[in-house]
C-alpha cells in the first residue's frame, strides 16, 4: 500500500506543483506533469528516508511530495532550457 500511497500523493503534487511554478520550460502536458510529480514523491521518500526523516516503512507526506515535485519541476526545466527545447 505504500508505494500506490505515494503514486496517488505524488500525482496530487505533481498538479498543485505545476500551480505553484508555472513557465515556459516546465511541461505543458498533463500526463508529464503527474509523472513528474510522481517522481518527486519517490524523491522525497527516498530522500527523507536518507536523511533520517522517514524511518523505511514511512513515505513522503503531501508536503515533502510537493516539495520534491517542485525540485524535479525546476531540474526538468533547467534541462529544457540548456537543451533548447521548450517542451
Amino acid at each position: 500500500m505504500g508505494i500506490l500511497w505515494t503514486i496517488v500523493i505524488g500525482f496530487v503534487a505533481g498538479v498543485v506543483a505545476k500551480f505553484i511554478m508555472p513557465g515556459d520550460n516546465e511541461p505543458s502536458g498533463f500526463i508529464l506533469t503527474t509523472i513528474l510529480g510522481i517522481v518527486g514523491a519517490f524523491v522525497a521518500t527516498w530522500l527523507g528516508q536518507a536523511l533520517g526523516w522517514y524511518s523505511a516503512s514511512q513515505g513522503a507526506g503531501f508536503i515533502g511530495a510537493t516539495v520534491g515535485a517542485i525540485l524535479v519541476l525546476f531540474v526538468y526545466g533547467m534541462i529544457a532550457k540548456r537543451r533548447g527545447t521548450g517542451v
